[in-house]
């Protein structure tokens, strides 16, 4: 039996409440809409320039999803994080890209590196420039390049899926980091141009251990009950 042609198939639209969902989202990631913030549909709708029933389904698929509260008789909010579901996935993050770096130091091409490096610059300049959404978006990609380099598929596919929430994280202490981020970056690519997999290892471990603490200080400086830096370090 010949196999159908689907090469004319036509390219269906992606429905309003995803592009919808996609946008919204976006806006909570980069913290243009703060955790706690409240909803508006009729504003997001007009922001957004759609009605507001695909809001209103958006808002319940990022209530489904973890980004968004519903609250019975006050509306929809951003989510608001605890220090524990911040220290779970920092730590989970962690666990991925330490065996990432490992990983790219052993298997990365030169074109790696020099990819590295290249994104190492964009980076360093976001923070010259105080560019927070930059030093966001530059910090994700980079990390997103040194997962790649890895070569292992299935750790950059686990990666991906916990992507977004970090840059959330992120979002809050980018600036905190700043040029020491970027510092602890141009050691891990050259700890992965050499070879030497437990320098990169411990490069990255330190890195994201660096991160995890600063959210934590951030979180508490805003008043969140955040625990002991120390206190799920102690509890592994």
């Amino acid at each position: 039996m010949t196999p159908p042609d689907t090469s004319r198939r036509i390219a269906r639209p992606v429905p309003l409440r995803e592009s919808v969902y996609e946008a919204i989202l976006e806006m909570i990631v980069s913290r243009s809409l703060a955790p706690g913030q409240h909803l508006a549909e009729a504003e997001l709708a007009a922001t957004l320039g759609v009605s507001r029933q695909p809001v209103r389904e958006a808002l319940q698929w990022l209530k489904n999803d973890g980004w968004v509260e519903l609250r019975p008789g006050y509306g929809a909010f951003v989510h608001a994080p605890t220090p524990q579901e911040a220290e779970q996935l920092l730590s989970v993050r962690s666990l991925l890209e330490t065996e990432a770096a490992r990983l790219a130091a052993e298997n990365a091409a030169e074109a790696d590196v020099a990819h590295l490096r290249e994104l190492w610059r964009r980076g360093v300049a976001t923070v010259e420039a105080d560019d927070r959404d930059g030093i966001v978006e530059a910090n994700a990609e980079f990390h997103r390049a040194v997962t790649r380099a890895s070569g292992n598929d299935v750790l950059i596919e686990l990666a991906a899926q916990v992507d977004r929430r970090v840059r959330w994280y992120y979002a809050s202490v980018a600036q905190r980091r700043g040029a020491r981020s970027w510092d602890e970056h141009a050691a891990l690519i050259e700890a992965i141009a050499a070879g030497d997999t437990e320098e990169a290892s411990s490069v990255m471990r330190a890195h994201t251990e660096e991160t995890r603490r600063s959210y934590l200080a951030a979180a508490e400086e805003d008043g969140v009950d955040a625990p002991d830096a120390d206190e799920f370090e102690n509890a592994r």
